[in-house]
């Protein structure tokens, strides 16, 4: 008795307040959000599934930032339905998934998200099907299929600002976490107890990131506490993945400040392990070139700019590749296949870590490729270098290393004088370097002008670099 009775005081200072069996109600005149602001396919999904008899709302990351004024990228639904039923209802639709079991509902171009209601896991004595649910010997759920109630579903979702359902028939809020109050408070917050709930699946450390990095929220100390401690278990989440999360973590539009938290948590190393070496080896000019590539992508998605996952990879794995290079040079290779095999490792091992497919990897070899090659502009090599289709994004990627403070000989502003120069300009300049025992002597900057960019001002590049 004595045991139960210290455990009732000791139990609320160790976890986060446990999600309610039956919810805050919030009708439409204790918030903002209206019907008219959901997606009318999936209002037209939810009325579907409810005149079918089911159970559906609108639910997760829309109705927070729309509670929030952001525009969602996407609706999503949740509902008492089997996938196979819902599949039944539209004939637009199909399943999708093996671990998590979901269905896409299609329209046009618009995809609604449709997922059954989850339960929690079998524990203990409890027997658990394999076909339906499976975890790992850390606890990693590998498989999640396990179907149950509303209540049951609010319990499994990950942070408390994403365990809020939508009612589009009477605009009423359904609170089971607190979330509306986490919202309030601008905290990222997990719902049950952290330690297990990213044991389960490490990617939600990389989540709370990268919501508290969009959404300007702080991660609330219970939840952030086991962080560092966890953070080598995303080494054993599939690459597959792990690229993807990259992808969402930078192309967010707070790529930055994103960055910032994964070097915070010590969850930086497990992504990129050598960038992060030289980071630790460098990291004046290692950070500097990094916060310098995410602050431009950040400012071309602000802008509405393309930006192509090349480009990123690129700067951020680049601070790893001069030492190997330089090793290879040491050993007698000449320059440019010192850098090619210097690219192909690099590029290999961050594989292993995160799987950046084949068409990423050979844009981000040739803009390395052309860092060696930019030097060398004597004879007709400048004008062919120009002709080259990764002229514009190499020349962009050297512009970023000089703004890191790499030295190189004022070789930036001259390509970007080269570029703007008539063709009588350009040949009196090959003819300057041809005068030069280096063959690299740059063009004097004109007096009282600035570099930029040919093509508009500099952070905007063309779209061979970003696109």
């Amino acid at each position: 008795m004595l045991k139960k009775l210290f455990q009732s005081f000791r139990s609320p200072l160790r976890r986060a307040p446990h999600p309610r069996s039956t919810p805050e109600v919030l009708g439409n005149n204790q918030h903002s959000l209206r019907r008219g602001q959901i997606s009318r396919y999936a209002v037209s999904v939810v009325e579907r599934l409810q005149n079918a008899g089911y159970q559906a709302y609108v639910v997760g990351g829309c109705v927070r930032d729309l509670l929030l004024n952001f525009e969602p990228k996407d609706f999503d639904v949740a509902t008492s339905a089997t996938p196979e039923q819902v599949r039944a209802e539209f004939r637009n639709a199909r399943v999708i998934g093996r671990r998590f079991k979901l269905v896409h509902v299609h329209f046009g171009r618009e995809i609604i998200e449709v997922a059954t209601f989850r339960s929690h896991h079998p524990q203990g004595d409890e027997e658990e099907d394999s076909t339906q649910a499976a975890r790992n010997e850390s606890g990693r759920i590998l498989r999640d299929n396990v179907y149950g109630t509303l209540e049951d579903d609010a319990q499994r979702r990950d942070f408390t600002i994403n365990a809020l359902y939508f009612d589009v028939s009477n605009e009423r809020i359904l609170d089971y976490a607190h979330g509306v109050h986490d919202i309030r408070n601008r905290l990222i917050r997990l719902i049950g107890d952290p330690e297990q709930r990213y044991q389960e699946d490490p990617v939600r450390m990389l989540r709370a990131v990268r919501f508290a990095a969009k959404l300007g929220f702080d991660i609330e100390k219970h939840s952030a506490a086991p962080i560092r401690r966890l953070a080598p278990m995303l080494r054993e989440i599939p690459s597959a993945r792990l690229f993807d999360e990259v992808l969402k973590l930078f192309l967010s539009g707070q790529a930055e400040r994103t960055f910032e938290l994964l070097l915070e948590y010590d969850l930086f190393a497990p992504l990129f392990p050598a960038s992060a070496k030289a980071l630790e080896q460098n990291p004046e000019y290692a950070g500097r070139l990094i916060r310098q590539a995410l602050a431009n992508t950040d400012e071309r998605i602000y802008r509405g700019k393309p930006v192509t996952p090349a480009f990123l990879f690129a700067a951020l794995l680049w601070p790893a590749l001069p030492a190997r290079v330089a090793y290879l040079q040491g050993r007698g290779m000449p320059p440019i296949p010192a850098m090619q095999e210097a690219a192909h490792d690099v590029i290999s091992e961050q594989c292993q870590r995160t799987a950046v497919p084949k068409r990423f990897t050979i844009p981000i070899r040739e803009i390395w490729d052309m860092q060696e090659r930019l030097p060398r502009r004597s004879g007709k090599r400048a004008d062919l270098l120009l002709e080259n289709p990764r002229f514009r994004a190499g020349y962009d990627f050297l512009l970023l290393r000089e703004e890191a403070g790499e030295e190189t000989d004022g070789l930036g502003d001259w390509w970007t004088d080269y570029q703007d120069a008539s063709d009588s300009e350009r040949r009196n300049m090959i003819r300057a370097l041809n005068s030069k025992d280096d063959g690299a002597a740059p063009r004097k900057r004109r007096r009282g002008g600035t570099r930029r960019r040919r093509g508009g001002p500099r952070g905007e590049g063309a779209p061979s670099a970003a696109e």
